[in-house]
């Protein structure tokens, strides 16, 4: 009788399993395509501003991780009204303790603060810290979470928010690749550091009613549909007896943060900074996104990437920290690669990659990818790099959180800004420009370019063996990396 129940009970663990693993794969296999309608209602003359005037909005490039910190901490500050923070992943550190006392004292002064996390990785990372419990008490402070997965619903898990972005009022903007910890921000930990860009937008008629067009606006929009979104939960307003216990703690080690904060860097928490020295004039900038549902999407943003390269004149140039392809991305890039003079795509080298599963993807396809046509760059810096961007002839330019992969392609939402303006597009060439010095150039049959040779890395023994089977492996679900 034992045995039976053991062996029935085996059997329902066995279907379990495979219904999980069935439903965080099947939904995903099939790649959708842009529909009729969004085809229908796009037009790359819409991200052109051809009046002869600058846009109302301001901006610049934040390349540092020290800048990037710096800049988060200076914006939140300017916060007179509501702050929101919308971020794939949050994790305790000291970066962390800079954003989030100040964001404590700005609620202080009144300010409506609403952070959205994903919501596995808030999950991973959050649920255990009593600092966000601290920050979801106070009554001018609302955290959420987007699409926390259920185990009993194993489609759910592939549902991710990647969007990251900080809105301060209707005055400022700031859109990249960083999430929210020190692997990104400031330079806490140099050992352990990524690089990554994101873009500052300023607008300069900030409380005017006819400067809603701004790129402000716009995301303010794409957060609101978010926020109130069937997938987004309040957290934090429930904690356990003993979290409470923490929480009082954590609210005074916060506050004590602040103030070891603006003692230490003054410029950085005074409010009314004027940004028109720190930005450059532009003639538009555009905000594209995904589907913000939580299944396989149509690619909204690729769709619309492609489109903007198909026309480009001059050059084309893709920033992404990897490259995985579907057969219409494939295509994509034949095509460009086809009719642009100048296209090439700057991606980490194995050696240096941060990802290892699309490492591991890049090469099983890295031959498909060169056959497209495209000049690859490897990227062999001291770090991984993170940076999400795009150069259209010399006056398109691109920054957000889409990277040219399948899971931002087809899974995720994502969030990107088309900016038109030429000393801004000088700006970001600049800069990836910078990291290309410590690239190879990888010729059509896959070896590195013999005067880049001496700046190739080696892959260790036990990690070659490691790519050898991975590599393979992976393809089994290709789709979903």
């Amino acid at each position: 009788m034992k045995k039976f129940r053991l062996k029935h009970l085996f059997l329902v663990l066995a279907v379990f399993l495979i219904y999980v693993v069935l439903g965080c794969l099947i939904p995903f296999m099939h790649p959708k395509q842009v529909g009729d309608s969004f085809r229908a209602s796009f037009d790359t003359d819409a991200f052109y501003n051809d009046s002869g005037t600058d846009s109302a909005d301001r901006a610049a490039v934040v390349e540092s991780s020290m800048d990037a910190l710096n800049v988060r901490i200076q914006m939140i500050h300017q916060a007179k009204e509501r702050i929101v923070l919308s971020t794939f992943d949050i994790r305790a550190g000291q970066s962390c303790d800079d954003i989030f006392s100040s964001i404590l004292e700005a609620a202080d002064r009144g300010v409506k603060v609403r952070i959205l996390v994903d919501g596995m990785y808030g999950s991973l990372h959050m649920n255990q810290e009593p600092i966000f419990y601290a920050l979801g008490a106070h009554p001018d402070i609302e955290i959420k979470f987007y699409n926390t997965p259920n185990p009993l619903k194993p489609w759910t898990i592939h549902g991710r928010m990647h969007d990251k972005y900080l809105l301060i009022d209707d005055k400022l903007l700031l859109m990249g690749g960083r999430n929210t910890f020190d692997y990104f921000l400031g330079e806490y930990n140099m050992e352990n550091l990524s690089y990554d860009r994101d873009v500052l937008i300023y607008n300069t008629g900030h409380g005017q009613e006819d400067a809603k067009s701004s790129a402000v606006w716009q995301t303010d929009r794409y957060f609101q549909d978010m926020w109130n979104s069937e997938y987004c939960e309040t957290v934090f307003e429930q904690p356990s007896k003993s979290m409470k216990k923490k929480m009082p703690d954590a609210e005074s080690e916060l506050r004590a943060h602040y103030l070891e904060l603006s003692a230490r860097s003054p410029e950085l928490t005074v409010p009314d900074f004027d940004y028109t020295d720190s930005t450059i004039p532009i003639k538009k900038a555009t905000l594209i996104w995904n589907p913000t549902h939580i299944m396989g999407k149509e690619p909204w943003i690729w769709y619309q990437l492609e489109e903007l390269m198909k026309q480009a004149e001059h050059r084309v140039y893709l920033h992404t920290p990897y490259a995985v392809f579907s057969q219409d991305m494939y295509d994509g890039m034949a095509e460009t690669a086809g009719s642009v003079p100048d296209f090439k795509m700057m991606i980490n080298s194995v050696a240096v990659g941060d990802n290892f599963m699309a490492s591991s993807d890049y090469i099983f396809n890295k031959n498909k990818i060169l056959d497209t046509g495209v000049t690859v760059y490897e990227y062999n810096g001291s770090h991984s790099s993170h940076g999400k961007s795009m150069l259209i002839d010399h006056d398109i330019s691109l920054i957000g959180s889409y990277n040219l992969d399948m899971r931002s392609t087809y899974v995720d939402t994502e969030t990107m800004l088309v900016i038109h303006g030429e000393e801004f597009n000088k700006q970001l060439e600049s800069h990836i420009l910078a990291l290309e010095e410590d690239a190879v150039r990888i010729e059509p049959d896959g070896t590195v370019a013999a005067d880049d040779a001496g700046k190739a890395k080696n892959v260790s023994r036990v990690k070659q063996l490691l790519f050898f089977v991975t590599s393979r492996l992976f393809q089994l679900f290709h789709y979903l990396i």
